[in-house]
């Protein structure tokens, strides 16, 4: 045994990746059978892998130009780390897009713009831009809802993201006066640091679920009770990255503090339906957000991908007939977003949010009622050109997912449905998420959106408006194809958006209902 051990022990280094390679060999050819290159080709097959493994890196930093990737293209992502960073975010020698190219947007400049009296809110306040409606205040809620900010955090939830990613998010909109959408994983301590809160639940209905996994008011109940942050209830219909289908969490990603926080057992799947217990029906649905604004107050939305829409015109009716309804409506895109779904779901059900937006609006336009809802846009809208289009439209605030994560250091690595997010933003790994800095990434989400609000309002004042609700659908023209050439969205999409009431942005300023206390009084 003694002779064995000093023959290894004097073997030189090369002797030991020659033997290491044999036995990969005989690995690959006898052993395994999963894999025909790797039998085949022993050894060398494994380069094969690995460069696979590594090749959205290879494309993303090499390969593709700067417009070229999806979902989010390298300028695109600059222009949000540079905002964050507070660096400089502008480009030279003019734009590198091709503005001929087909819905490439253009937002028409005023001869004139507007200017600004010396008495004006954003001189105090440069950041200060909220929504032109009250949540709530058409339906007379007990605890109408402004909006601070225009540009609010999506719904995403802890256990999707990690805990020092929600907790810089909340602390982050705290700081700009944003609101801070749960998503449906529940009411977590990380959503709890002082930021607005907007109460999101879907099918699993996290956080307020009973025994037998469905919706238990009482608990919802106690929930906005106990926490004064919730300013507004949003029941998910569906989103964008795989409407009609439910979720699974793996009882092995079930910590008891998920557990005590979604309301569910330790250690077991739990199956979020496709849909709703609560109700089945657009009357059901009618009833159970007219129940819930009763028993809490807040005003109560919906979300939803569009696909088909005559269940939206038969709520639209309900709502004609009634008086009543959903006091804010959530429109997600069919881009996609957080959630981890598959390709068949992601790439082909539901609309992009252009054209799912303006079906479901132009639909409550022709019901007359437009002006007793808000209109939340959600699906890649966190940059000031598509904003500038999505308000055009008739969306009053938009809710931004990917660019909020992107604020605080995601590099669309595009495993988050992996755990093994390299940026520690989607994924429960404790190591990964130490290197998450919450006060400097909170700083990153405010900065990120009040550069957001700058060239917003630069914008909007340069098309000659005070605020972007001012903006209609002759406002925005998009190429359409070589043979229409361009034309403004009015023409494309068939409506005229209904006019906003709007006085002064010091009226929005003095609203007793306004949220983002915290941010103002900072200022």
């Amino acid at each position: 045994m003694e002779a064995f051990l000093d023959f290894f022990a004097g073997l030189p280094w090369w002797a030991w990746v020659l033997l290491f390679l044999v036995l990969v060999a005989i690995r690959d050819i006898f052993l395994q059978k999963a894999h025909t290159i790797s039998h085949n080709y022993p050894i060398v097959g494994h380069l094969r892998y690995w460069l696979e493994s590594i090749g959205p890196e290879m494309r993303q930093y090499f390969v593709a130009n700067n417009r070229e990737e999806l979902p989010f293209n390298r300028i695109e992502r600059s222009w949000i780390y540079a905002s964050a960073k507070k660096e400089n975010n502008y480009e030279g020698f003019g734009t590198d897009r091709d503005i001929y190219k087909h819905q490439h947007i253009f937002i028409k400049n005023a001869m004139i713009g507007f200017q600004m009296p010396e008495n004006h809110p954003n001189h105090a306040h440069p950041y200060f831009l909220p929504c032109a409606k009250v949540m709530g205040a058409h339906n007379k809620r007990r605890k109408p809802y402004r909006p601070a900010s225009i540009i609010n955090v999506s719904a995403m939830s802890f256990g999707s993201l990690s805990a020092a990613a929600i907790e810089s998010l909340n602390r982050g909109v705290e700081k700009c006066g944003a609101y801070h959408n749960t998503g449906e994983g529940g009411l977590s301590p990380y959503h709890k640091q002082g930021g607005d809160v907007i109460f999101h639940f879907g099918t699993g209905y996290f956080g307020v679920r009973s025994r037998d996994g469905g919706f238990s008011m009482d608990k919802l109940k106690v929930l906005v009770d106990e926490n004064p942050c919730i300013k507004a209830i949003e029941i998910k219909l569906s989103q964008g990255a795989k409407p009609g289908k439910g979720g699974v969490l793996p009882g092995s990603k079930i910590t008891p503090e998920l557990a005590e926080i979604r309301g569910v057992e330790i250690g077991k799947d739990v199956i979020s339906p496709p849909t709703h217990k609560a109700f089945s029906t657009i009357p059901e649905l009618m009833e159970f957000i007219e129940s819930i604004a009763e028993e809490t107050g807040l005003p109560v939305g919906i979300k939803g991908a569009i696909g088909k829409i005559d269940q939206w015109q038969e709520l639209a009716d309900l709502m004609k007939k009634t008086g009543k309804g959903p006091d804010f409506i959530t429109i997600d895109g069919g881009e996609g977003g957080t959630g981890a779904a598959p390709p068949s779901f992601a790439d082909h059900v539901s609309l992009p949010w252009s054209y799912g937006f303006s079906s479901v609006y132009k639909l409550f336009l022709e019901h007359g009622l437009t002006d007793r809802i808000v209109f939340i846009g959600s699906g890649k809208l966190g940059f000031p050109g598509k904003a500038a289009m999505a308000f055009a439209m008739g969306a009053d605030c938009i809710n931004v997912a990917r660019e909020a994560m992107m604020s605080i250091g995601c590099i669309q690595a595009q495993v988050c449905h992996t755990n093994r997010c390299p940026a520690g933003v989607a994924t429960q790994s404790k190591w990964r998420q130490s290197g998450i800095n919450i006060p400097l990434k909170s700083d990153r989400l405010a900065q990120y959106f009040n550069t957001f609000k700058k060239e917003f309002l630069e914008i909007t004042h340069a098309a000659g408006y005070e605020h972007p609700c001012q903006f209609n659908m002759e406002d925005v023209q998009v190429n359409v194809d070589d043979d229409y050439l361009s034309s403004d969205i009015r023409r494309v999409y068939k409506y005229q958006k209904e006019k906003v009431p709007f006085n002064s942005m010091q009226e929005f300023y003095e609203c007793e209902h306004l949220g983002g206390k915290a941010a103002m009084e900072k200022v």
